[in-house]
């Protein structure tokens, strides 16, 4: 049986950066290949059917899909990583926006 190289205390070696690139490439592609037209869309309790709203579908291996309600042409995919990362980053107001005139705030405040 092949050792496989990493520290004395027998975990794997780090990926090198190529390695973690050609890992998240085949992961993209395996997610956008799913097939997700029977996928069940969710939006947020409390919005209108004809409102403007961000909708999601949970996808195999904790993937999650998200489109506009008023663009399902448009789908994007995220691996159970990138929206942990995501949820959590929300969470933390990492997100948040400064008020501006744009984002429906004052300018100047």
């Amino acid at each position: 049986m092949a050792e496989t190289q990493g520290t004395s205390a027998g975990t794997p070696a780090p990926e090198s950066r190529e390695d973690v690139k050609a890992r998240k490439e085949r992961e993209r592609d395996e997610l956008y290949a799913l097939d997700i037209s029977g996928a069940e869309w969710h939006s947020a309790p409390g919005t209108e059917e004809h409102e403007e709203r961000v909708e999601i579908a949970y996808l195999p291996g904790g993937a999650v899909a998200m489109r506009s309600s008023l663009d399902h042409g448009t789908v994007l995919r995220y691996t159970e990583a990138e929206w942990r990362a995501f949820v959590l980053g929300a969470r933390d107001g990492e997100f948040d926006l400064e008020p501006s005139e744009r984002n429906g705030g004052l300018a100047g405040q």
